[in-house]
């Protein structure tokens, strides 16, 4: 489904060049949910954003579903994202006075909403548990309850991949475990940006990102490991 050769990506700060990706080979098949890991700056985010089309890398090839998005132009990029990428994010990026309802149409807001969209908006934001809260607006939601929206938004457009940069981040354990099962359940490739591995479970693909470099033996389906029996 994804597969990265030879990824970098350098950034200019004011005099100095910041190498936030230096030569990044990977493969996610279709269908699996992988979740990529590391500290903070160490470039998880950034290479998220390159599959996602949102930015390009300096050098390196990214194709997705067979497609070379790396050789796009700006309007073919458009469109992979509005047909192929859901996005989801930490910070909800919700707009303040829409209703949940319409924050899950805002990408046909502008091309017209039918009441074929409004119905699968509302049977989306049903499936996630919102169903009673379409007129609500993002105030008066809790973080969990808009998170569960933003998942909505980025369903509505049906799409193969699915991005999330740590979409748990501004939740309490309960409420992570409930979002990434939200996620799960869609079936979709899922790509998951966290620092938190509570959330991996056994069969997960796992890339461990440190400095801009993939750490060795990682990419590998993750495996709950051995505990000696107690003497």
């Amino acid at each position: 489904m994804i597969e990265a050769a030879g990824v970098r990506k350098t950034f200019r700060a004011g005099d100095e060049t910041v190498d936030a990706l230096r030569g990044i080979t990977l493969h996610i098949p279709r269908g699996s949910c992988s979740f990529i890991v590391g500290p903070s700056g160490s470039g998880k985010s950034t290479l998220l954003y390159l599959i996602g089309a949102l930015d390009r890398p300096t050098a390196g090839t990214i194709r997705v579903d067979g497609e070379e998005i790396t050789a796009m132009t700006e309007a073919e990029q458009d469109a992979y994202r509005r047909k192929k990428v859901g996005f989801v994010y930490q910070s909800f990026n919700l707009i303040s006075n829409l209703s949940c309802i319409d924050n899950v149409l805002l990408p046909y807001i502008p091309s017209g909403v039918t009441d074929e969209l409004r119905a699968r908006a509302t049977a989306l934001l049903s499936q996630v548990g919102m169903g009673d809260r379409l007129k609500h607006r993002p105030s008066q939601l809790s973080g969990g309850q808009q998170q569960r929206v933003a998942i909505a938004r980025a369903l509505i457009r049906e799409p193969l991949l699915i991005l999330a940069d740590e979409p748990t981040g501004n939740l309490d354990r309960a409420g992570g475990d409930e979002i990434v099962n939200l996620l799960r359940a869609r079936q979709r490739t899922l790509v998951i940006v966290t620092h938190d591995r509570r959330f991996i479970a056994p069969g997960d693909f796992v890339f461990e990102i440190e400095d801009g470099l993939l750490k060795e033996g990682t990419g590998k389906p993750f495996q709950v490991p051995d505990v000696a029996p107690a003497t």
